[in-house]
């Protein structure tokens, strides 16, 4: 019996210790690429005499390309491997990523933010089923807070390399500090990707890292927790109302991430802060706090087994902080006192969200399970940033807007509460 406990465990820390920090890195620059644009439109639409709401469109646009090609993506990917696709995925969303740097119209604008969502479709609900081809549900859950820390970490490292960027590169070579910001942080993406392809392991069967007896014991453990799920087929997931449900809950939480996301840098700036080194570390402080909040839940949700518990009171702490937030905005360090709250809340929720749907999804069933909640949630990507622009062209204040995004995380919050116990095992 010790023998068997020491081989689970052996193969399971050679999995982390390979496959998360390198995907944390892959996810670190795709949720870089995909926000950046909230601090180069400190300058760009200045330069470019764009308007709040054409930004808000053309922020929230990407998730149109995104929600039109998530399902067929990730379908493709459980077919032919996520080594091959992900791969695909990272370079062609790198490369669309450095053109923004030359857009000079409103409308190219808008094409170049649809062409990169739809180049980045499938790589996080990729993600989250490549691992569950890795760990079982009651490992699932700090690995994933694990592997969605990089999107806090991307803030609280890219927030003050965004603002350096933007200071110091400024007319090189003729070029904006916006544009240097697009073309630099589009780099690694394209990079990690051709590295990736020979880097991961698309099945344990395949790990030639790993012993014999640690891939028997990893696949007996996937084996088992399949037999307990509930759908396979893609048909099942579609019409399964848990899974409707979920795509509520997820559109609810990712109204508050995008919205924190594509706004924090013009709020805090707002706030009274002129440098943009200064408002990149000032953003900085919220995602720091998410950070370490997301791995204690994480580790907390995996313990206790009450996932929805874990995933409807940090979505009552955003709702609390985007409520504030906009309350306070004329007092700037209670504002970022509640930002971070808002943020600490709104992406640890994010973050053990997703070990609810793989508690009931498998085969078939999660790719096009996990690819729809992700489409349909991240809807909110357009909806949120292009409204917030609406009503701050309309009021020349942020604040109702944060209230409006308050009360969507509030009902995905009671919505969670709602999701089946089954979930909770």
């Amino acid at each position: 019996m010790d023998s068997q406990i020491a081989t689970t465990t052996s193969g399971y820390r050679k999995a982390t210790l390979r496959i998360v920090p390198f995907l944390f890195v892959c996810y670190f620059f795709a949720f870089l690429d995909r926000v950046n644009v909230g601090f180069a439109k400190l300058h760009m639409l200045s330069d470019l005499q764009l308007s709040e709401a054409v930004y808000g469109l053309g922020a929230g646009i990407f998730f149109i390309g995104y929600f039109i090609f998530e399902v067929p993506s990730n379908l493709i990917l459980h077919r032919v491997g996520a080594r091959l696709w992900i791969a695909r995925i990272m370079v062609t969303w790198g490369i669309i990523s450095a053109a923004m740097a030359f857009i000079t119209s409103p409308t190219m604008f808008y094409i170049l933010r649809f062409l990169l969502g739809v180049a980045e479709a499938g790589f996080f609900p990729g993600i989250i089923l490549y691992l569950t081809y890795w760990y079982p549900a009651e490992r699932r859950g700090r690995i994933i807070s694990l592997f969605m820390a990089a999107i806090p970490v991307s803030g609280l490292i890219g927030s003050p390399i965004s603002g350096i960027i933007l200071d110091m590169s400024h007319g090189t070579h003729g070029l904006a500090g916006w544009q240097w910001l697009f073309i630099i942080e589009a780099l690694p993406s394209c990079i990690l990707g051709v590295i990736l392809f020979f880097f991961l392991t698309d099945r344990p069967a395949q790990a030639r890292w790993l012993t014999a007896p640690e891939i028997n014991r990893i696949e007996a453990d996937l084996a088992a927790e399949a037999k307990q799920h509930d759908s396979h087929s893609v048909g099942a997931a579609m019409t399964d109302w848990r899974v409707w449900l979920l795509s509520l809950v997820y559109f609810g939480i990712q109204m508050g991430v995008y919205g924190i996301g594509f706004w924090l840098p013009t709020i805090v700036k707002s706030s009274g802060f002129t440098s943009d080194t200064v408002v990149g570390f000032v953003t900085a402080i919220p995602y720091l706090a998410a950070t370490i909040f997301m791995i204690i839940m994480g580790r907390s949700a995996d313990a206790t087994g009450k996932r929805r518990l874990h995933v409807a009171l940090p979505a009552v702490l955003g709702v609390l902080g985007l409520v504030g937030s906009g309350i306070f905005a004329s007092n700037v360090y209670i504002a970022v006192t509640c930002l971070t709250l808002a943020t600490m809340g709104c992406i640890t929720a994010l973050a053990l969200f997703w070990s609810l749907p793989s508690a009931f999804l498998g085969g078939f069933a999660a790719a096009g399970g996990i690819a729809m909640i992700n489409s349909v949630g991240n809807l909110a990507g357009f909806l949120s940033p292009y409204m917030v622009g609406l009503i701050k062209d309309a009021t020349h204040s942020t604040s109702p807007a944060l209230y409006v995004i308050a009360a969507a995380v509030l009902i995905a919050a009671l919505l969670a509460t709602r999701v089946p116990r089954i979930v909770d095992r």
